[in-house]
């Protein structure tokens, strides 16, 4: 009876100091964390958006732009490979999510058809899990052919894209230098990101707005400007608007259509300064093995012509090849400034995002409204324990006075345990944190009860302490379990500061039941063997 082994005594303990030196920081002021010797833990917990003030952007992903240019590239390839068998059409369009042509020559639909399937690509349904074709073809007797988007290539599309997305805008904003950033998918073709601290909003929104998919396209030297100024192109080219260039505007450029070398084999991008330009500052890159290879080839053959580098449809700069270039790597240069450049380089590393992102819905939160909202969650967080210790203190005793020490101890787990775990702490989360300790003496008060019956009915102090511990336990395992099933239900379903509650909700039950169980019955157990009461007044 009232016995605890010492190996449990040796665990708690551990436990208890483990949870204060890991919480021992989050008390601290920054100064004396520095100046802390690097074996002792040093991470705090981290606050979120609402603390400490930020931004906040729930991002939509036009997944309908990503279908119209996989739609208008198998328009493209249709057409070179017809042209190359030399099959004549006509009527080649694409409209919404399908393609439509015609086989002039009946004789050899049969071939045009299967040169079409062979450019139909195969894509994996998500339900069955077999291949099929990503485009429905559909004929009809005078030689037209329908595809259509399949619902299946639509789902893998939609998944892949947002998938990439979510990972480009997680690098880019790691790029910045941000911490512990909130960037989670929202629905089917939603992102929610949150970045704490962030001082200016609009930047993460122009940076984040940017697709940021370079090219390097040769411009058309030979296209007739006083015919494009009538809006005649030449087959295979395009206009595209170009930056100012020393704070003058610069009229748009004819272009090719070819992308001659892709943004996507940037392998790095950095900050440099054109000494010949007065240090301007400068965006430096370097290709792959393939992409190197394609910009020396490129610039190998066309010496004398100028080469666009073009970014999200505008041409940043258009300079003249004046050798090969062959080392893979280049320059770029333009009324950039330090900040600019840095951006820019940090978007090209980050990579190019498969899909524009529309901004649907933008908060800030003011780094004053953040501290107000940490003064008020210390005053209830206080205002609780205070309020509970002094109940339990009125209420039992000196058994109360047992409890109020474990619930001081749980209050210093659970910090402990979101500094370990690296969560963000939110309002909500301190809600969290303040219902906690109201639950955490529940148990006290149900095994304090449970031994104040067990006097009553004439048990010895020592049985009665000892029956109302070990049948309190059966409620206390039941009433703790129904929570953390609906804690666990909160955070599966709910988000951002619905998440951030259950989290401490969650981690408060099990430090509290771990405290009220454990630590309870060593102090109480410890006490007892000291003292040896006579009468116990509870």
């Amino acid at each position: 009876m009232l016995q605890i082994p010492t190996w449990t005594k040796v665990l708690v303990g551990i436990v208890l100091l483990m949870g204060i030196l890991i919480a021992l920081p989050n008390a601290l002021p920054e100064s004396v964390i520095r100046k802390m010797p690097g074996w002792l833990p040093t991470s705090t917990v981290s606050l979120g958006l609402d603390l400490q003030g930020g931004s906040y952007l729930l991002l939509e992903v036009e997944l309908e732009q990503v279908q119209k240019e996989r739609l208008e590239t198998l328009v493209g390839d249709v057409r070179v490979a017809l042209r190359k068998a030399h099959i004549a059409y006509t009527d080649l369009s694409a409209k919404g999510d399908t393609l439509s042509l015609r086989i002039k020559d009946l004789a050899r639909y049969d071939e045009a058809k299967s040169l079409i399937e062979k450019l139909n690509p195969t894509v994996q349904a998500s339900v069955l899990s077999v291949s099929q074709r990503a485009y429905d073809m559909t004929e009809t007797p005078d030689g037209r052919i329908t595809m259509k988007m399949t619902d299946a290539y639509k789902q893998n599309t939609q998944v892949d894209i947002v998938g990439q997305s979510i990972e480009v805008v997680r690098r880019r904003i790691d790029a910045m230098g941000t911490k512990e950033p909130t960037i989670e998918r929202q629905g089917e073709d939603r992102i929610l990101v949150q970045v704490p601290g962030l001082q200016d909003p609009e930047r993460l929104k122009t940076y984040l707005g940017k697709t940021a998919k370079m090219t390097f396209q040769l411009v058309d030297e030979s296209a007739d400007p006083a015919q494009v100024a009538k809006g005649i192109i030449p087959i295979g080219d395009e206009v595209l608007p170009q930056d100012s260039q020393h704070g003058q505007p610069q009229p748009p450029l004819v272009v090719e259509k070819r992308v001659m070398v892709s943004g996507d084999r940037l392998t790095d991008a950095g900050v440099g300064f054109d000494q010949s330009r007065g240090n301007q500052p400068a965006v430096t890159f370097r290709f792959d093995s393939v992409g190197a290879r394609e910009f020396g080839n490129v610039t190998k053959e066309n010496v004398g012509r100028r080469f666009a580098i073009v970014l999200d449809n505008r041409i940043i700069e258009a300079p003249v090849i004046q050798e090969a270039i062959l080392g893979g790597s280049g320059q770029i240069t333009g009324d950039f400034t330090v900040q600019a450049a840095t951006d820019l380089a940090n978007l090209l590393k980050a990579g190019a995002l498969p899909a524009p992102l529309k901004i649907i819905e933008e908060r800030t939160v003011g780094a004053e409204l953040g501290a107000d909202s940490i003064k008020a969650g210390q005053y209830s967080a206080i205002a609780g324990l205070i309020l509970v210790a002094i109940f339990m203190v009125l209420r039992y005793g000196l058994f109360g006075i047992f409890a109020d020490v474990a619930l001081t101890l749980n209050i210093v787990l659970l910090l402990a345990a979101l500094t370990l775990f690296g969560a963000t702490l939110t309002l909500p989360g301190i809600a969290g944190i303040v219902l906690t300790m109201g639950m955490a003496v529940d148990a006290n008060v149900l095994i304090y009860e449970r031994i104040r019956e067990e006097i009553r009915n004439g048990r010895t102090i020592i049985a009665s302490i000892d029956t109302g511990f070990r049948r309190a336990m059966a409620t206390i395992v039941d009433a703790n379990a129904t929570h953390l099933i609906a804690s666990l239900i909160l955070f599966q379903l709910g988000s951002g500061p619905v998440r951030g509650f259950a989290v401490t909700l969650g981690v408060g039950i099990v430090t509290s039941f771990f405290t009220a169980v454990m630590v309870t019955r060593l102090i109480v157990v410890t006490w007892f063997r000291a003292v040896r009461p006579k009468q116990l007044a509870i």
